[in-house]
């Protein structure tokens, strides 16, 4: 597999250790994801203002939890932004 492939898979598996089966994120952890998986290009959520905040920009539905539909724009949005830091 190509390296894009790869790591696509990698995206796709970490949303699922920690959605697990019901493949949905609640917003404890989605704060857990970010924080272990994240936080060379997200700053550590501390406080519940900004986790709430997030969390209601990326619930397109409102149901309260995070579907991968949901947290790919959260991906899309952090690699944009950081896409910077690799540029030569």
């Amino acid at each position: 597999m190509s390296d894009l492939e790869n790591g696509m898979i990698t995206i796709i598996k970490v949303f699922h250790k920690y959605s697990g089966h019901k493949c949905k994120l609640k917003k404890a952890e989605l704060k857990e994801l970010i924080n272990n998986e994240m936080s060379q290009f997200i700053k550590k959520i501390q406080d519940s203002d900004t986790l709430d905040e997030l969390f209601a920009d990326l619930d397109q539905n409102g149901d309260l939890e995070i579907d991968f539909k949901e947290f790919i724009a959260l991906i899309a949005m952090v690699t944009s932004a950081c896409q910077e830091l690799f540029t030569p």
